[in-house]
């Protein structure tokens, strides 16, 4: 090896310790103080590529710290863009940081279904509410008896009032499944039975006999 790429390799071996040393320490710290001034620490510019991607790793070690106070955890679900961070938030004990990472409109799709199957039923209808929601995450929420009257009302929205340039086939299989849910109010049923779709007319027709 040359003398160049084993000054190279040194060098990298002394960046890496550090952060492994510092990202122990924060994943175990009991020192709400120091978590949250991490938690709350503005970001180098992602130009500084190797003092970003530190940072980012170090926020993924305070967002899984129960340490860390709930303020900053819902700071950080709330404004967070990085799969590392947002799936340590994922798992939060606290209901509310699930549930602000469910509505992250930067999570990706697996993450919002995953989230769309939590025990905590708001938890799962800020998952369906994300734009990042597939269709067949939506058209599970739109079939689940638990989901509520709002969500419900939310969804039979899609491919008309919102995302009017989705997928005809596909909304028109959520907004029908809207329709036969028990949960769908009588207010949605009614614009329902307006629906430029046949099958969501049946739909409602079956519902209101």
């Amino acid at each position: 090896m040359s003398e160049m790429n084993q000054n190279e390799t040194d060098q990298r071996s002394e960046d890496f310790e550090p952060l492994t040393d510092t990202y122990e320490e924060l994943r175990h710290s009991e020192d709400s103080d120091e978590l949250s001034r991490f938690a709350r620490e503005p970001l180098p510019p992602r130009s500084e590529q190797a003092a970003f991607s530190r940072a980012t790793a170090l926020l993924e070690a305070v967002a899984g710290n129960q340490h860390t106070p709930l303020e900053d955890r819902l700071f950080l679900a709330e404004t967070m863009p990085f799969p590392n961070v947002l799936i340590k938030l994922s798992k939060d004990d606290n209901d509310d940081v699930r549930q602000m990472v469910a509505r992250n409109p930067d999570d990706k799709n697996w993450l919002v279904g995953r989230l769309a199957k939590d025990r905590v039923g708001k938890v799962r209808e800020a998952a369906l509410r994300n734009s990042q929601a597939s269709w067949k995450i939506r058209l599970e929420g739109a079939q689940d008896p638990e989901t509520t009257a709002d969500t419900l009302d939310f969804l039979s929205h899609l491919g008309v009032e919102s995302e009017p340039d989705a997928p005809v086939i596909l909304s028109a299989m959520v907004r029908r499944a809207v329709a036969l849910n028990p949960n769908c109010s009588q207010a949605t049923l009614e614009r329902l039975a307006e629906d430029a779709s046949l099958d969501v007319r049946h739909a409602v027709e079956s519902r209101l006999g």
